[in-house]
């Protein structure tokens, strides 16, 4: 499995770069100046061209992209400027809301769609599958950030039950961390409830219809048995892949949802770095969010071995 593993995170490699190019480029073909924006607008054009000599922006663009590649591959994502500190260290500051927010709403999702698609395909063509169906493409039809305005004026302005906005430290006020998480949490979550819910239902109508399934049946195996302990475990591989491929669209959801419940993450500092046109952070995040995603569907790779050993013997 090592490996496997180690193959993987090499293959990965060439994704970096071609994520790093466009990075590069959309941040440069963005416009502005960052060296103007760091000594302001009565700055005199020696000093404008001091600083983009000391930032290195006055070297041709080619030349730039070597360089930021090369510190790449020694694991720096560079220096930003504008916020006076390495792009990796603001990034560190800046990604547990960001994390918390996805993953939370990881769990949210996979709590309620699961067992709706289960349920749903239990009663595959009935009412209650129909009413499961009309949920998912009603959670599915809102944008993560148009949920967050629907549940923040429910939840915050009408019923006063959690805060509109902000975050609090979980080294702080735990209690008041996981209040300021469920809103945003919630919006992020109902793309990913939508998703799930139809894989879920999906699959397991497949399982259900499988000849192993109906010899269960037969010897009385009870329906909740033969729902969960055997056509759920051969159904989960698909939800697995469908999960860990829309991980990744939650961190990004989580990203704009920060900027709807002033959450200082991920999403904040890409905002502000794109107003300011600090470079370095806008390649830094995008590098990070590509490795994010790597890492997800890596571990979404291992998870497909341990629950199906034919896979593993394959694979590893």
């Amino acid at each position: 499995m090592i490996r496997y593993i180690v193959k993987r995170l090499l293959s990965a490699i060439p994704i970096v770069l071609i994520v790093g190019i466009i990075a590069f480029s959309l941040s440069h073909l963005s416009g502005g100046d960052p060296a103007r924006v760091i000594v302001g607008n009565d700055a005199t054009e020696e000093q404008v061209e001091a600083v983009r000599q000391s930032m290195g922006l006055d070297q041709p663009v080619m030349a730039q992209l070597w360089t930021w590649f090369v510190n790449l591959l020694h694991g720096d994502l560079g220096y930003s400027y504008i916020m006076n500190m390495p792009v990796s260290e603001a990034i560190s500051s800046h990604i547990l809301p960001t994390l918390s927010i996805a993953v939370l709403g990881e769990i949210i999702a996979l709590l309620i769609a699961i067992p709706l698609g289960v349920y749903a395909a239990g009663r595959h063509g009935r009412a209650a599958d129909k009413a499961v169906l009309g949920f998912a493409t009603l959670t599915g039809s809102l944008p993560s950030f148009l949920s967050g305005l629907l549940l923040m004026i429910l939840f915050a302005m009408q019923w006063r039950l959690l805060p509109a906005s902000g975050y609090v430290s979980p080294s702080k006020d735990f209690g008041g961390y996981l209040e300021h998480l469920i809103l945003p949490s919630l919006a992020v979550a109902t793309l990913q409830i939508a998703v799930v819910t139809r894989m879920t239902r999906s699959s397991m109508i497949d399982q259900l219809g499988s000849a192993y399934i109906r010899t269960t049946e037969a010897k009385g195996l009870p329906a909740r048995g033969r729902l969960w302990r055997h056509a759920f475990k051969n159904a989960s591989i698909p939800i697995i892949t469908v999960v860990g491929q829309s991980f990744g669209e939650l961190i990004a959801g989580a990203i704009v949802v920060e900027t709807v419940f002033n959450v200082p993450g991920v999403g904040q500092l890409v905002v502000n770095s794109i107003l300011r046109r600090d470079y370095q952070m806008i390649q830094g995040v995008m590098i990070f969010v590509a490795f994010m995603f790597i890492i997800v569907n890596l571990l979404t790779d291992v998870l497909y071995a341990v629950i199906d050993p034919r896979i593993r013997e394959r694979s590893f």
